[in-house]
Formats: structure tokens, C-alpha cells, sequence
């Protein structure tokens, strides 16, 4: 115990008292301190447990950042962030108090008094720690992660009591409805993000907070608790209220899921959410394999080398197809007899977009003639300024058998709703429009631009798409969306997921959306509902 420092038994909760004030409390069954013990195997015992609990959130809840570093699996990443507890957070007192224990993890509560300066504030969560054995030594520990200080904590975050780095704002739809945190979760992230970025710009003045700071510049600060307020400015966003609560009760009702919502006409993003609400942005951040979706950037390819000439140009459709010793094939091998390109696209044929590399082989082309068509005409991989942070789409060049799987939205692409509601939105307006929060005359950014669809190979991807919404894969998701409509679905496998991620992109007059579930499985059952709920409340 450090100098100065009492210790108490009181009612069963033992308390660290460091001048004069009760620093932290749990409760415990009391004992004698063991004597080191020789290195042991196996999970800890539940004695072990509960003293190396105890003992860590003792000095903890004490200030002594470094013992209770020592009782962890990682004392060098452990120690700043339980020292910085105090000298950046500003945590003046706190009492912890253990909860449940569910084998080697034990829950807890924190009790705390934030002090900034002359002011004070109640700040109160619940964690948990895990206890494991220690690989050198044997002894019991604690599993380090940040997450056993504050739950938002990530791997370099800190905690921070200062000045706000920027004032609050009061984010307003496009009608300038309040776009609280409250009503919509799933803008928690986004809205940090444009306070982040826009703050000072709408007329605030900051307030005192206590904040998680991320060491990446393009993630805002989260606030955890606002010791004074601060004056919020008013930004007016490109976000519809009524997609976007739409777009809350889908993702919601999906599970693990993201949907993006934009008017294809202006590029103007109209929902974004995500499901868990409040957390990362994976709509406009994630970054995986997008399945068959990607077909309609694969077709805009085959048409503007040749490989077809329209919707209704005769293609092939066999079960499999091989591609450098490695077979690729259609959903249970079905194949379909001398169909129409529409009929292929209609029916997501994976042979269909293989076989029409061969071509392109010859030529030398076949790895970069995706990547290249997604550059040109849908802005993909270009640097989008949306108004908040986002990535931007990739597709490599490719080699292999890695080049077929490209062809079919898998390889190495790497898509998030955001890029694939773009698609659609571009094939819908036959040029793209980069998708923006913000408007562009807010702080005059530069928008990436790229080259408008020829006229004709507009025409056949929203034919293609109307196939797909009224007679094909998307057919059953689309049908309860009214007015011109297309679509497209996807299913991506991912190594380590019984079940596929389950993707669809599609548009309805003047809105187009995308979205992905994660292991939901075929594109059309899950992520389609999705989609097709966002687009009826245009």
C-alpha cells in the first residue's frame, strides 16, 4: 500500500482511503496475503480469481498505477492507461465495485468524481476483467485490454478530461429536423465526426469533457461526460429523418448489419446506419468482399470492352467454369440453356462473368480491367470528401485465380454499403455523383469526380437491374417496393464464417441504398429486406 494510504474493513467492503478520502471499494472475504507460490498450470481457481481482483482494483481505485499494471498480462501497455486515469482523465475518486462472476470474468461497477479545475461531476459505468494464468510466471492475472478501463476504450485510445477540441453542434436533417443521438443511434459516430470536423464552423463554443481520444485523426473524440456544456452550432446534413429512421428499424431488425441510403441525382446521402447503433461506422468505414453485387460494375466492364453488346446478348451459363485449376460455379451448379446476358444477370450467374475474362487474358488485361471500369465511371478507390470520414472502396489489380473471384465481387475488392449504394446510384443516374453529407459549399472541398456512363451502357446495367428486381434474385425482397426499381443481390463467403455475408444494392426513383449482414447468409433473405424497407420511405 502507498505511503499515506489506511486501510479499512467496513461492513465486508474494503476500502483504500488515501488522504482522508474512500479511493475505491469492493467486496471481499479478507485473508492473509500468501506467500509466492511456485509457478502453477491450469485456469485459475476461483480463490485465485477473486484475490487477483481484489487486489488489482485495489490499486487501481488507490492511484497505484503501477502495481496494479503488474497484476496484468501486459504491465507496459497497462500502466499509462491506469496512470493517465488520474492525470488525464481527472478522476479525483473513485469505488469499485465487483458484480457478477461467470468463471475467470468478473463484472464490476465504477462510482467516480470527474474534477476539472473548481468543477466536479458524478461519472458512473460498468466494465468487467478476465482472469487468466500467466504464460512465464504462472502466477493469476488479469487479461490486459483497455476495455477493463472504460468499455469504449480501443487499443491507443485515452481518456481525457479538457476543453472540448470542438463545440457540440445540433446536426438537422435536410428539413431541419434535430438529428439527436436519442432518436438515432446509429449517427452517434457520424455526428462526432462532423462535430469533429465542423464545429467551429457552426458557431459553438466548446465545453469541459471527459472524452475517449483516439490516436487516429479521422476518428473523433467520443464524449463519456460533459463537466460544463458548451453553446452547440447548428449543421444542416444531407439526412432524410424519416429514411433515416427507417433505415434504424431495418438494421435493427437484421442484426449485425449496415445500410446506406443516397439520392442518386445529387449524390446526396439520405441514411446511414448501423447495427449495434452508437459504435463503429461500419457503413461508411468497413471494408469487405461485397459477393455478387459487384456484378454490376463487372458488366459495366464486359460492355465497355466488347465482351457484350447489350441486356440481350447471348452469353454462357454452364454449372462451372475453370480458371487456373481452380473451379468456380453458380449457386447448387444450376445452369442455365443459351440465355440472354439479362437472363444471366437476373439469375446471378458466377460462370457467366468467369468465362468472359478469357478474353481479356489475351490481351493482358484481365487483372486491371475491373479496377480500372470502377475508377473511371463509379469513383471507386478515388478520395471521396463526404463530410465525414469513409473508405472509399478498393479493387486491386489481381492475379490468378484471384482475378475470376474479382469478377464475382470476392478476391481482394473490398466494398461497405456506402460504396455499393453509390453503384446503383450511379447506374441509376448514369454518372456519379460523390456522396456527401454536408454540402459541398459548407467549406468549398474539391468532390471527386469521374467519367458519366456511356448512354448505352447506362441503359443495360438499369435494365439489367429491373430484371433482377422483378424476375430474378431480388424479386421476392423488391416486391413490396413500389414505382421503377432494380437491384442486385450478393452473397460473399468470408474464412472463418459458417455462412456467408449476405449483401444487396438497388434503387427506386430517386434514392438508391445498399446494405450487408453479416453472416445473413444469401443476399436476397437478409440484407434485402433491409434495402427494400429504406426505399419505400422515400
Amino acid at each position: 500500500m502507498r505511503s499515506g494510504a489506511k486501510v479499512a474493513v467496513v461492513g465486508g467492503v474494503f476500502l483504500v482511503v488515501v488522504g482522508g478520502v474512500a479511493y475505491g471499494g469492493y467486496t471481499f472475504l479478507a485473508g492473509d496475503d500468501d506467500n509466492t507460490p511456485a509457478k502453477k498450470t491450469g485456469p485459475p481457481t476461483a480463490e485465485e480469481i477473486q484475490k487477483t481482483t481484489k487486489d488489482f482494483l485495489a490499486a487501481w481505485a488507490g492511484g497505484d498505477a503501477a502495481k496494479a499494471a503488474k497484476l496484468t498480462t501486459d504491465a507496459a501497455a497497462a500502466q499509462p492507461l491506469l496512470a493517465g486515469y488520474r492525470t488525464e482523465a481527472k478522476v479525483s475518486e473513485a469505488k469499485i465495485t465487483p458484480g457478477e462472476t461467470l468463471g475467470a470474468k468478473v463484472s464490476f461497477s465504477v462510482q467516480a468524481t470527474v474534477t476539472h479545475e473548481s468543477t466536479s461531476k458524478p461519472w458512473s459505468y460498468a466494465s468487467e476483467l478476465t482472469v487468466v494464468r500467466g504464460v512465464k510466471t504462472g502466477a493469476a492475472l488479469v487479461d490486459w485490454k483497455p476495455t477493463v478501463v472504460h468499455p469504449k476504450l480501443t487499443k491507443g485510445a485515452t481518456l481525457k478530461t479538457a476543453p472540448a477540441s470542438a463545440p457540440p453542434i445540433k446536426a438537422v436533417d435536410r428539413n431541419g429536423k434535430e438529428l439527436s443521438k436519442e432518436a438515432y443511434p446509429s449517427l452517434t459516430a457520424v455526428v462526432d465526426a462532423l462535430r469533429k470536423k465542423y464545429g467551429t464552423a457552426a458557431g459553438g463554443t466548446p465545453g469541459v469533457e471527459l472524452v475517449v481520444s483516439s490516436p487516429d485523426e479521422n476518428v473523433a473524440d467520443h464524449t463519456l461526460l460533459a463537466l460544463t456544456e458548451g453553446k452547440p452550432g447548428e449543421l444542416k446534413t444531407t439526412i432524410d429523418a424519416a429514411v433515416q429512421a427507417a433505415a434504424e428499424k431495418a438494421v435493427q431488425a437484421a442484426g449485425q448489419a449496415s445500410v446506406v441510403a443516397i439520392k442518386p441525382s445529387t449524390g446526396e446521402i439520405r441514411a446511414i446506419a448501423n447495427s449495434p447503433a452508437g459504435g463503429y461506422n461500419t457503413a461508411m468505414l468497413g471494408a469487405q468482399a461485397p459477393g455478387s453485387t459487384m456484378k454490376i460494375v463487372s458488366a459495366a466492364m464486359m460492355l465497355e470492352h466488347g465482351l457484350v453488346e447489350g441486356a440481350d446478348s447471348k452469353v454462357e451459363c454452364p454449372k462451372t467454369v475453370q480458371w487456373n485449376g481452380r473451379t468456380f460455379e453458380n449457386l447448387k451448379q444450376f445452369e442455365l440453356t443459351d440465355p440472354t446476358f439479362r437472363q444471366a444477370f437476373a439469375r446471378s450467374c458466377n460462370t457467366t462473368f468467369i468465362k468472359a475474362i478469357k478474353p481479356l487474358t489475351d490481351k493482358g488485361m484481365a487483372g486491371t480491367a475491373l479496377g480500372e471500369t470502377a475508377r473511371k465511371y463509379f469513383g471507386i478507390g478515388l478520395d471521396w470528401k463526404t463530410g465525414a470520414s469513409s473508405y472509399d472502396g478498393k479493387v486491386p489489380e489481381s492475379g490468378g485465380t484471384e482475378t475470376a473471384a474479382s469478377y464475382i465481387g470476392q478476391g481482394k475488392i473490398t466494398m461497405n454499403a456506402l460504396t455499393m449504394a453509390s453503384v446503383s446510384a450511379t447506374a441509376k443516374q448514369g454518372a456519379f455523383k460523390q456522396p456527401v453529407i454536408v454540402p459541398q459549399s459548407l467549406d468549398d472541398r474539391e468532390l471527386a469526380t469521374a467519367t458519366p456512363l456511356p448512354a448505352a451502357t447506362a441503359d443495360t446495367l438499369r435494365a439489367l437491374m429491373r430484371a433482377d428486381a422483378t424476375g430474378g434474385s431480388g424479386q421476392k425482397a423488391m416486391a413490396s417496393v413500389p414505382g421503377d426499381k432494380g437491384s442486385k443481390t450478393g452473397s460473399a463467403e468470408v474464412s472463418g464464417q459458417t455462412k456467408s455475408n449476405s449483401w444487396f444494392t438497388a434503387f427506386a426513383g430517386d434514392l438508391a441504398a445498399a446494405a450487408a449482414v453479416q453472416s445473413g447468409g444469401r443476399g436476397g433473405e437478409s440484407a434485402g429486406p433491409v434495402v427494400a424497407q429504406v426505399l419505400k420511405a422515400r
